[in-house]
């Protein structure tokens, strides 16, 4: 890097810290967290794909793609279930949520269950998002550490301090739009390294001859997840994937708090539609850039020697240190702090809010001018935890990374099955949905430690059914009866065309997965 590149960074910085200025008249706590529930659905969109788009997509799943031992394109079947998700919370979960006007997803539970279900599941919820947040800025200062010639700490206190301050001073405002810029610069990195690798290979026909076609099968239609060495099957990753995209999606404070932030339920929907069509392209993009550039660490062996046989994430930001023009490699290091900031200011505005909404004022009781204190206050600690348990992680990060996503799919399927019951089952009780939600975790880590042949995406299911189950079973003999008053769930007309289009756009991924070595 030189001054140019550097120039690029301090420019995107300063840009940052004013857009937080802009924004900085959100005083009242509905404008902090939900931007007074004035977003259109294009810019909710792309500040939902933005957040998923994180630093680690950009960097880690092309090294999975194209140089990481058995990876490939079967990182596309992550995408299965997405379009499926997005339906079913659009017909089923968030509109009666939506409905009720409330911050923190968690809130409708004490409506309709208890207190304690509502505060255990968002004490859960803050912890292992600020603990995976950590975890996130400290992989990504470690990537950015290889290529910039600046120390790791300095690499932290960068992304922390600034997306701390443009959300401390804007909130979900802030957050949003500066996730929409966020979004087109990352993707803009993508469209470069994919023109920037065909050109060192000499082309798209090149490329196609080059290629490690072993790594180009996506679909594995016999693998079942319930043998060792079997993942990535067609079935654990739409039946499982299903489960854990309408949870995250649809019961993760991260991201159903841009959700409620919509003017409208009609917004919502096409929020929700956007989100269901626009992933996969997005991740085909990145995946074939990844196979592109792997292809050039196979055909250039100074390329190969310059990548540790231990990372073989560093393949993009070594590429981009070592292949592209100055300029061009500020700002593609602006791609991966957009990236790392996106996933950041998310976390710290959406666990501010649970914070605030679910200890500070459950009971409604605080002024707003109190509210808006403890908004700010909460934001800071929030922003703060991170930064500093960044620190911390130190080199078991790849370790915890892996942990975590399993750690998400042993809760993400009771949580789930909670907020179904609590919609539109109206035998269950606050005793059973507790129970239920207990014995669904308990499952999932009896399945964990006792049974590892199991592939970690079939926890959300097996554990949802289990919280049904339980929840049901011990409503019926256990406890009062449940207040139907609170049932806000009601059938809705809606948009067939979203429907066909949602269920086209899963059959159009599933296909073009499928014949994905016939296409390259």
């Amino acid at each position: 890097m030189n001054g140019l590149d550097y120039a690029v960074i301090a420019s995107y910085i300063i840009g940052f810290l004013l857009l937080g200025r802009l924004f900085k008249g959100s005083s009242s706590g509905e404008d902090y967290f939900l931007g007074g529930r004035s977003f259109h659905w294009f810019p909710l969109s792309l500040s939902t794909a933005a957040t998923q788009l994180s630093a680690i997509s950009f960097i880690s799943a092309p090294a999975f793609v194209g140089l990481k031992e058995g990876g490939g394109m079967i990182w596309l079947t992550y995408e299965f279930a997405v379009p499926l998700a997005m339906l079913f919370l659009m017909i089923y979960l968030v509109p009666p949520m939506f409905k009720m006007g409330i911050v923190s997803v968690y809130e409708y539970l004490e409506t309709r269950y208890s207190s304690s279900t509502r505060v255990l599941l968002s004490i859960v919820f803050q912890l292992s998002r600020g603990f995976a947040t950590s975890v996130m800025i400290y992989t990504v200062a470690l990537i950015l550490t290889s290529v910039m010639a600046i120390p790791m700490w300095v690499t932290i206190i960068l992304i922390g301090i600034v997306t701390l301050i443009y959300s401390y001073q804007g909130g979900m405002k802030a957050v949003v739009y500066g996730d929409v810029i966020q979004m087109i610069i990352l993707f803009l990195g993508i469209i470069i390294c994919f023109v920037y690798g065909l050109h060192y290979l000499g082309g798209w026909e090149a490329f196609t001859e080059s290629v490690d076609r072993s790594r180009l099968t996506a679909v594995d239609f016999s693998s079942m997840g319930f043998q060792k060495g079997e993942e990535f099957g067609f079935w654990p990753m739409v039946l499982g994937g299903f489960f854990l995209y309408a949870s995250y999606y649809g019961t993760d404070q991260s991201q159903v708090q841009r959700l409620f932030s919509a003017k409208d339920i009609g917004t919502v929907r096409k929020a929700l539609l956007c989100n269901g069509l626009m992933r996969f392209p997005i991740t085909l993009t990145y995946c074939i850039m990844g196979l592109i550039i792997g292809t050039m660490v196979v055909q250039l062996p100074e390329f190969r020697a310059m990548i540790p046989e231990d990372k073989p994430d560093l393949m993009i930001p070594i590429f981009i240190r070592e292949y592209l023009p100055h300029g061009i490699i500020g700002i593609l290091m602006v791609a991966i702090f957009s990236a790392a900031m996106s996933s950041l200011s998310s976390t710290i505005n959406s666990l501010s809010a649970a914070s605030v909404e679910d200890i500070f004022n459950r009971d409604k009781k605080l002024s707003e001018a109190d509210y808006a204190k403890y908004s700010k206050l909460s934001a800071i600690f929030w922003g703060v935890f991170c930064i500093v348990f960044a620190f911390f992680t130190g080199d078991i990060a790849k370790t915890v990374i892996e942990a975590i996503n399993k750690v998400g799919s042993v809760f993400y399927g009771p949580i789930l099955a909670t907020f179904i019951c609590a919609i539109g089952i109206k035998r269950t009780n606050f005793i059973g949905a507790n129970a239920g939600l207990l014995a669904g975790v308990g499952i999932n880590v009896v399945l964990w430690l006792f049974f590892p042949n199991v592939f970690w995406f079939w926890w959300n299911i097996i554990g949802a059914l289990v919280t049904g189950a339980i929840s049901v079973l011990v409503s019926l003999f256990v406890g009062p009866k449940p207040n139907h008053q609170t049932m806000t769930f009601e059938k809705e007309s809606i948009d067939i065309s979203k429907v066909l289009l949602l269920l086209a756009a899963f059959i159009t991924i599933v296909l073009i997965s499928v014949f994905i070595p016939k296409i390259i």
